[in-house]
């Protein structure tokens, strides 16, 4: 070993301990290996001092959260700051979580792990670092919210209790979940307090009754979300794509905007609460008849939309999230569909 690369070994980082976790060892950074060259080559007069190595070193060490270590395959371990947050599913919800929470939380970093890696460029470029799910994490974060569908996985309770060990407990973990369990079908009156579906009746809701138990367990807490819409997403616009549905048109539903299933999930994961379920829609309960006739009325919207022929299947139910919104403090961009489409019910 000649001198200068034993001095330049000197100067690597030493294994920072952070709680019960350890950062894998690290080789010796690029621009540590290029200035050795550059040293080494005699036709080049740079000096190799100890204040032009140190603070790149300590940079290259602790700025690599997320990064793919090649050898191991696992998440790089770093420093992770008292508001950082982790979104597992990334997806229209979850990246307004990551907006509205960097707009409370400036200067924080937010990471976003995905199924795949077909939208790492576009989460790059919103500010979010993109992880994939599987690699194993060597770190975990004060704020985490698991925003992503059962629809993409075989294990949708296995995946919540995979997100729940990256929780480090400290600030607080929300699992978006539905309305859906609620056990009425009647058009009835619902609430957070309002009785479920038993276990065993339908695979549907088992499966977020299970995810959510787990994130109860794990001292999380459960998000129940009415249907989500905005302009171009939403019940509306599937109706609308069809033309007939073969539904009924007396069935209620509840919606809740984006922008404001979001700001309710930034509020609640602020409160760091424990343990409970919450509720989020607009308390403003439609048929599907009158959200269609909205829909007409505003002229928003090129394609028309001709009718529901359906009269056997399940009515709804009607929520109301008073109770939510009381104890988080609060209330609704957009209080009703009709307020958002700009038209009178």
């Amino acid at each position: 070993m000649d001198a200068i690369t034993g001095f330049c070994q000197t100067l690597r980082p030493r294994s920072l301990v952070i709680g019960d976790h350890q950062p894998p060892k690290l080789s010796t950074p690029k621009r540590t290996v290029s200035l050795l060259s550059l040293y080494k080559n005699q036709k080049s007069k740079t000096k190799l001092t100890l204040s032009s190595m140190t603070a790149p070193l300590q940079v290259s060490a602790f700025s690599t959260i997320g990064a793919r270590n090649e050898e191991s395959g696992t998440a790089s371990s770093g420093l992770v700051g008292e508001n950082d947050l982790l979104i597992v599913g990334p997806g229209v919800l979850g990246r307004l979580v990551a907006e509205k929470w960097r707009q409370e939380h400036p200067g924080c970093q937010v990471y976003g792990q995905t199924v795949t890696t077909d939208h790492h460029d576009e989460l790059i470029k919103m500010g979010i670092n993109p992880s994939l799910k599987g690699i194993k994490a060597t770190q975990q974060y004060p704020f985490v919210i698991f925003c992503a569908p059962p629809s993409r996985t075989s294990d949708y309770p296995g995946d919540v209790r995979e997100a729940a060990l990256s929780w480090n407990g400290d600030g607080s973990f929300v699992f978006t979940s539905s309305s859906a369990p609620f056990d009425c079908f009647d058009n009835g009156q619902c609430n957070e307090d309002s009785p479920v579906v038993p276990i065993g009746r339908s695979p549907r809701t088992d499966v977020l009754l299970k995810a959510e138990k787990v994130v109860l367990e794990s001292g999380g807490c459960a998000l129940r979300l009415a249907g989500l819409y905005k302009a171009d997403r939403g019940a509306h616009t599937y109706w609308l794509e069809k033309g007939t549905v073969e539904s009924r048109p007396d069935h209620i539903l509840n919606l809740i905007h984006y922008e404001d299933a979001a700001s309710l999930a930034v509020a609640i994961l602020k409160k760091k609460l424990r343990s409970r379920i919450f509720l989020g829609c607009d308390n403003h309960p439609l048929s599907r008849q009158e959200v269609m006739d909205l829909v007409a009325k505003s002229g928003k919207f090129s394609k028309k939309f001709v009718a529901f022929t359906g009269t056997s299947d399940p009515l709804g139910k009607r929520l109301n999230n008073s109770k939510t919104r009381e104890e988080i403090g609060w209330e609704p961009k957009y209080p009703s569909f009709a307020h958002f489409l700009g038209v009178s019910k």
